[in-house]
């Protein structure tokens, strides 16, 4: 069975400069993120290399799947447990064929037909966003909403993994309109404590 978990916690150094990927890593752990993302999308594919087998040694450890943000060379590299592909990333068929079927392959979608696209291809789950206004993503594209999001849980049987502008707040809403988790940046990476925002969230998500 393939632990696509409740709690994405994506790493950003671009939205925040005060910890780095490792250091959220450990503290998104500690607080009870059940997915690791790296995501940046800059640097030299060695160094990212570098900064994702780190990140793999942490998550190993706590037994919690790290999944590379769009760069599947990068998974491949070190042998990650997952890979997460936007719409004009590397196809979602043709990167099962490179990762294998025990790989966990998230695809991302902003509307219906986007995400029955990521259902077809093989996704094991779908990051839908964004459903709030957010600043983390400069491609994040138009909200799509709740109205959104439950018609999406309601017609594709898979994991739905809400993202943009996602707060403790508002995880009853989303839960209720059918999402079967979240993936975070902003309201984790960007607070002075993340491993006490993380835990925040994580209850909020726990208790429903």
């Amino acid at each position: 069975m393939k632990k696509i978990g409740k709690l994405h916690l994506l790493t950003d150094i671009v939205v925040q400069s005060r910890f780095s990927h490792l250091e959220l890593t450990t503290q998104g752990i500690r607080g009870g993120a059940d997915v690791i993302q790296f995501r940046q999308k800059t640097g030299s594919t060695r160094e990212l290399i570098d900064i994702a087998r780190q990140m793999q040694t942490i998550c190993r450890e706590a037994g919690v799947p790290l999944i590379v943000n769009d760069r599947l060379d990068v998974a491949l590299a070190i042998d990650a447990d997952g890979v997460h592909l936007g719409q004009d990333d590397f196809p979602i068929d043709l990167a099962r064929k490179l990762l294998g079927a025990g790989k966990i392959i998230g695809g991302s979608a902003s509307n219906l037909e986007e995400a029955r696209k990521c259902w077809h291809q093989g996704a094991d789950y779908i990051g839908l966003g964004p459903i709030y206004t957010t600043s983390s993503k400069d491609d994040a594209g138009p909200v799509c909403g709740l109205d959104l999001l439950k018609k999406v849980a309601g017609q594709i049987p898979l994991p739905i993994i809400a993202i943009g502008g996602i707060q403790a707040e508002n995880i009853e809403e989303l839960l209720a309109a059918g999402a079967y988790g979240v993936a975070i940046i902003s309201a984790i990476c960007c607070r002075p404590d993340p491993a006490a925002a993380t835990r925040a969230i994580r209850a909020r998500l726990m208790n429903r």
